[in-house]
């Protein structure tokens, strides 16, 4: 239907072009054609691709139907004109301009841009239109330039509640009346000039349906904010640079007379020195107006560079929150990470959460608050989130860092303490007792030996015993700290005794770090005890490779394989604990053609 309706204005437009052409050129205007021509044809097919995308907004049916009323509303007043009549003596020509002001004037404004009222109480201005133009047809001619006068206000009305929905709407909708009330002016400001150049009004109507149709569709897009900072720049650039080009033609036609070719270049070169200090003392007052003091994307990067140079590793997040917090003008800004938030500021509840990721690694979430009041912040919070996010990801991972660094320090305090602990009791509980008690019987052999030589005999059997004993608890101790396999075999004969099976290796595995050789060897260890007594593995195969600056230790077996859901136990959590305190990693997966795959990397 709203193909069909564009599909008639532009015939009906067609129609006009004919009928125009049989007139008299008009005095007004050097254009050949009318405001209602292309209000007639550029408002029905932007309305048809507003209906064809999104059919159930009200608002492309406006600009159909709207559009419509502008075309007929022309082709019947130059017909009028093409039949010796008046246009005014013409109901069509009347009905279908109050139609077309109801329909644009009124209720685009009114409905734009989710077809819903800025609130209930303004129903009865669209009540109030239908009243005045009811009293227009139906009243006495003496009244009808009284109520045309009255209906100018109903519209001026309609156009404030875009700027009275614009301070009380979210971000999205912000930037949909942005578009436009920036395509406004150019249609209103050559009509409100007047003669000689109110006709320019006519060639930037279509801005209007455009905008509309940009702002619902394609909002997200573009940078209304940095479209109108840009306008606003060369506006003010053109006007400084031509005023300083005739003040100096003026002054120089004064001083240097009958040397316009000198005054004139002189000028020029004068404009252009002024140009670029100019250009940026008006983005500083533009990004100011339109943004605050804080506004500057690029000025909000070197304020996080200078924090986080004068912070502490641990205490950079919070200062990148507070610059971000500041350039965005929310309430609060946090970063959840790891399951604990950093906040700055009073986030009572999060507006927006956005992933931070480093190097393509997800490192926490940034939760912003509620928007406090500014006058574009949809468009800017865009330029200043895309410059920031960059430091919140490398602040969160240096935060990611710190935490891990000193959690691996716990952990090897704690093991340190547990070790020397077990190592404190060991040799008090047991290798003391077992030494206490072999010099109590060396004391008592010596007190026996000339009276009961069997008896001495049975004690001195007994301490050779004793003594068996504590050579394997010391073995014991000693195998604790580190496996003698490597000291006596090397990391390949280790790992070959352990597996009763030759090893694949590659590389100088010769005067690897001891933290190393430790490292792979409980991890062949641990992997080949699992799959043994779990994977109940026929085939295991071992390779050992070593690379300029790291150590590969890979295990796979055709056993049983991983379940669906493994749940990952104290022997898989020390492997990669292992791996994690060198810096390397170990992952666990199933094997191509069945069984399971541990791999280690670890870094020499």
């Amino acid at each position: 239907m709203a193909i069909g309706i564009a599909t008639l204005a532009v015939v009906l437009e067609l129609g006009d072009i004919w009928i125009t052409a049989q007139l008299p050129p008009s005095p007004y205007t050097p254009l050949p054609l009318q405001p209602e021509d292309m209000a007639g044809t550029a408002f029905p097919i932007f309305g048809a691709i507003l209906v064809y995308h999104r059919p159930r907004l009200v608002i492309g049916w406006l600009l159909s139907l709207g559009g419509l009323a502008a075309a007929v509303n022309i082709v019947s007043a130059n017909a009028a004109w093409l039949a010796g009549s008046h246009p005014a003596r013409w109901p069509i020509v009347a009905l279908s301009w109050q139609l077309f002001m109801f329909l644009c004037g009124l209720l685009l404004p009114l409905l734009y841009p989710n077809g819903r009222l800025p609130s209930p109480r303004w129903r009865w201005l669209i009540i109030a239109a239908p009243v005045l133009s009811a009293a227009y047809w139906f009243g006495t001619p003496e009244w009808r330039p009284l109520l045309d006068q009255a209906y100018r206000p109903v519209l001026a009305v309609a156009f404030l509640s875009l700027v009275l929905r614009f301070r009380k709407s979210d971000e999205a909708e912000r930037r949909q009346i942005l578009w436009l009330l920036v395509a406004l002016p150019f249609v209103i400001v050559p009509w409100i000039i007047g003669d000689p150049v109110w006709w320019v009004s006519t060639l930037t109507i279509p801005l209007i349906p455009a905008a509309i149709a940009v702002a619902i569709l394609r909002y997200r897009l573009f940078g209304i904010d940095t479209l109108i900072s840009r306008a606003l720049i060369g506006i003010a650039l053109a006007i400084v640079i031509v005023g300083v080009y005739f003040a100096g033609v003026a002054a120089s036609s004064v001083l240097l007379s009958g040397v316009d070719q000198v005054a004139g270049l002189g000028a020029a070169l004068l404009a252009g020195v002024f140009f670029q200090p100019m250009r940026k003392l008006v983005q500083r007052g533009v990004d100011r107006m339109l943004y605050g003091s804080t506004g500057d994307p690029a000025a909000l990067a070197e304020e996080i560079k200078r924090r986080l140079q004068q912070a502490e590793p641990a205490d950079g997040l919070l200062a990148t929150l507070e610059v971000l917090r500041e350039g965005l003008a929310v309430t609060g800004a946090a970063v959840r990470l790891d399951g604990a938030t950093t906040t700055s500021g009073d986030l009572t509840h999060a507006a927006r959460e956005v992933p931070l990721t480093w190097h393509g690694e997800p490192v926490g979430t940034l939760l912003i608050g509620p928007p406090g009041k500014r006058r574009f912040p949809a468009a800017h919070d865009e330029r200043v989130l895309a410059t920031l996010t960059p430091y919140l990801a490398d602040a969160a991972h240096a935060v990611r860092l710190t935490t891990a660094l000193q959690r691996s320090r716990e952990r090897i305090l704690t093991a340190r303490e547990e070790e020397r602990r077990r190592l404190r009791r060991d040799l008090h509980d047991g290798l003391g007792q077992s030494l206490t008690g072999m010099a109590m019987s060396i004391n008592l052999a010596r007190m026996t030996m000339r009276d009961s030589p069997d008896t001495a005999e049975e004690l001195l059997g007994r301490l050779r015993t004793g003594m068996a004993e504590v050579s394997d608890d010391i073995r014991t101790l000693v195998y604790g700290l580190r496996p003698p396999a490597l000291d006596e075999l090397g990391l390949a004969g280790a790992a070959e005794q352990l597996l009763d099976a030759p090893v694949r290796t590659e590389g100088e595995l010769a005067g690897l770090p001891a933290a190393t050789e430790v490292a792979a060897y409980r991890i062949l260890q641990e992997a080949i005890t699992n799959a043994r007594k779990h994977a109940a593995a026929r085939t295991i195969e071992v390779s050992l490779v070593r690379e300029q600056d790291r150590l590969r230790v890979s295990v796979s077996d055709d056993g049983c394989g991983l379940p669906l859901r493994p749940q990952a136990g104290v022997g898989l959590g020390s492997m990669r604990e292992r791996a994690a305190e060198l810096g390397g990693t170990c992952t666990v997966r199933p094997a191509e053609g069945g069984g399971t795959v541990v791999h280690a990397d670890l870094p020499l």
